[in-house]
């Protein structure tokens, strides 16, 4: 009787130790499963990586041309006022060079 529980109990030790041995071989799995995702995530990481310096590559020239445009218009507007200057200047120039001739008629007049 008392050998009969022993078989009995080493049976059940038996199953329990088998039964802990799948937990780990489970608990392993999900282990793996979880570096496994970690791997994908690194990749996807790389990915967005690699997408962003290329999105970068693409904007830096329409920035460039931006930059140059903008330049461009502002050399634009400096030219027109100068235009506009010399178009002020020139009779203001021309009425200084006129009273200048008044004054030097006036003084070969006067003497």
């Amino acid at each position: 009787m008392l050998l009969l529980l022993l078989l009995q109990l080493l049976q059940l030790l038996q199953q329990l130790l088998l039964l802990l041995l799948m937990l780990l071989l489970l608990m392993l799995l999900l282990l793996m499963l979880l570096l496994l995702l970690l791997l994908l995530l690194l990749q996807l990481l790389r990915l967005l990586q690699q997408l962003l310096i290329l999105l970068l590559l693409l904007v830096l020239p329409l920035l460039l041309i931006l930059l140059l445009l903008l330049l461009l218009l502002l050399l634009l507007l400096l030219l027109q006022l100068l235009q506009l200057l010399q178009q002020l200047l020139l009779p203001l120039l021309l009425l200084v060079v006129l009273q200048l001739l008044l004054h030097c008629y006036c003084y070969d007049y006067y003497s």
